[in-house]
């Protein structure tokens, strides 16, 4: 026996001083897990979504020929389920993909919070979360190790539009800040306050309104008094239609107005027609922008992914229909082709190598730019700002993604009454 054993080590011993290794086996497919909001109160998010990650999966496997691993193609598998926008389904349903699915990434699912609920379960995995709609800064306070935003953080939302007031009107001074008290809307507000300062603006008005407000008027009329040469505020869709109403009501006429999370919505102007000329909204991205490879070449970018229009295409191939995808589909499909380019720079599918990787990268795609600090939160993608101009969205910043100028300062609402529309 101890002859037999001797044997075997002097053998294992010849094999290793040859160079020989044991036999490695590729991957069948790279799978990414998501916990998808398609029914609920997050339903039409979700399900944007859920088109915008096929279609980016379809790109990369039959355009891009799939992930590069091991000197193999190994295409994407996307598996998911319906989280009905419920936190304890989001729970329960990524501890099933990680262990009975077996999934090599997760995605979060819509909302914050959503995020938020998901992110110690994957973390106690130590398995990458990809967050493509949760925008509360405080998802990346916490101290996690494994998640990655490919969405703007909510400090952002109002950054670019206090930039292009400022490029466009350098005697502009006085900034009023009116937002709904909400956790999101009141991290907006502090990050305009805070860039609004360093860009040397004077905040005349900073004041919150209650969730559900049903009258603006006597804050509206404080505000009023204050004379701001612009605005920024807002919450959601209802209140940004009352904050626009009412500010009519009040004949309040400022250089520029821009409210979150409603005014870039097509029922915003459906329901405010000519009273929402000139209005503006941050977006994460709208159909229009002109990121591309040319444009990625000119900043000393790479580029990765379809062009606008192929993706438009892909989207509606995989969710059926000829609708237009909005920016829940394009963040959430520019995932895809993060994941897939820091697999390839990791050389590797585990978690710890692609979250590094996914640090290190900068890269341009129909979505914008990408790049994330040390505690994955996304810095490199740029809100595009979006105007109501003779009943049209039009993209009036920044200027790599603009698809026309700006109308400043926008026409009073006396003006608009009588027919004046928002043009340059």
């Amino acid at each position: 026996m101890k002859k037999l054993y001797l044997t075997i080590i002097f053998l294992c011993g010849m094999f290793l001083l040859s160079g020989w290794s044991a036999p490695t086996y590729a991957k069948e497919s790279i799978v990414i897990g998501h916990p998808a909001c398609l029914s609920g109160k997050y339903a039409k998010a979700g399900e944007q979504a859920s088109g915008g990650i096929k279609a980016c999966l379809d790109w990369v496997n039959n355009v891009y020929g799939g992930v590069t691993l091991d000197g193999e193609k190994v295409p994407l598998e996307y598996t998911y389920y319906d989280s009905e926008s419920n936190k304890e389904s989001v729970t329960s349903l990524i501890g099933r993909l990680i262990t009975v699915d077996k999934v090599d990434v997760v995605f979060s699912p819509y909302s914050s919070g959503l995020t938020m609920r998901g992110a110690p379960i994957t973390e106690s995995k130590k398995m990458l979360y990809m967050d493509h709609g949760g925008a509360n800064n405080k998802i990346f306070e916490q101290g996690f190790r494994y998640i990655v935003q490919t969405i703007g953080p909510a400090t952002s939302y109002h950054q670019g539009t206090l930039d292009m007031i400022k490029a466009i009107d350098p005697e502009a001074r006085k900034v009023a800040l009116a937002y709904e008290d909400s956790e999101f809307a009141r991290m907006v507000m502090e990050g305009a306050e805070k860039h609004a300062d360093e860009l040397g603006f004077e905040v005349v008005f900073h004041r919150t309104y209650p969730k559900g407000v049903t009258d603006l008027t006597p804050l509206l009329s404080a505000l009023k008094a204050s004379n701001p040469d612009f605005i920024l505020g807002g919450g959601h869709f209802e209140d940004g239609q009352l904050f626009n109403r009412q500010m009519d009501d009040l004949d309040i006429n400022v250089n520029a107005l821009s409210l979150i999370a409603a005014a870039t919505l097509p029922a915003f102007y459906q329901a405010l027609t000519s009273k929402a000329e000139g209005v503006m909204g941050p977006s994460h991205w709208e159909y229009g922008v002109t990121y591309s490879s040319e444009a990625a070449d000119e900043a000393g970018m790479t580029w990765i992914g379809p062009s606008q229009d192929e993706f438009v295409s892909l989207f509606q191939k995989a969710v059926g229909e000829e609708v237009m995808p909005d920016y829940h589909a394009a963040e959430a499909g520019a995932q895809v082709l993060a994941y897939t380019l820091a697999v390839e720079k990791a050389g590797s599918v585990d978690s710890k190598a692609v979250r590094k990787a996914l640090g290190d990268l900068q890269f341009m795609s129909f979505y914008g730019g990408w790049d994330v600090n040390e505690n994955g939160m996304q810095v490199g993608h740029t809100m595009v700002d979006v105007q109501w101009q003779n009943g049209e969205r039009v993209i009036v910043w920044p200027e790599s993604a603009k698809t026309g100028e700006v109308c400043y300062p926008m026409p009073t609402f006396a003006e608009k009454a009588e027919g004046k529309v928002a043009i340059p």
